[in-house]
């Protein structure tokens, strides 16, 4: 396991390979929806190439995750994962998925550093505490070697 960092601040900011985007199931097309949180976030800074990607792998099965490039960021990847359901809540089998496929995909693809939201909180429903808990509690626990940032929103 690597070392985990948590960390106040913008995802968007982090020194990392990688960034996850906590996404849905991918049932509904992306441009029909308007995009919070971190997606919106990315679809602001990084155009819409990312989402045009991970359109065409369909469905995702909650959990699940997907890769794709990262459009005008500066990472080299995103992992988009289904941390939500179809009716916009997260649940604890669906973060811990969510977290454990992001990390097997990052080592998977051999980056040596992955950032994180809060999966499922937010517009999925989840208190931060009870999220970040089970997300260090999850991610404890994984075979990823490289750095691992946890980030918790704040506006600069």
């Amino acid at each position: 396991m690597g070392k985990i960092e948590i960390v106040k601040g913008d995802l968007l900011d982090q020194d990392v390979d990688v960034i996850v985007n906590a996404w849905n199931r991918n049932i509904i097309p992306w441009w029909l929806l308007l995009p919070q949180g971190v997606s919106g976030a990315i679809k602001r800074r990084g155009g819409y190439a990312p989402f045009r990607e991970l359109a065409k792998h369909g469905a995702i099965p909650l959990g699940g995750a997907v890769l794709t490039g990262a459009g005008d960021l500066p990472f080299k990847a995103i992992i988009h994962v289904a941390g939500i359901s179809m009716w916009w809540r997260s649940s604890e089998k669906s973060i811990r998925e969510s977290c454990r496929n992001a990390l097997a995909m990052a080592e998977e693809k051999k980056f040596n550093s992955i950032a994180l939201p809060l999966i499922g909180a937010g517009t999925g429903g989840g208190s931060t505490g009870a999220v970040l808990d089970l997300m260090k509690d999850v991610l404890e626990t994984v075979s990823f070697e490289g750095r691992i940032v946890i980030v918790e929103f704040q506006k600069n």
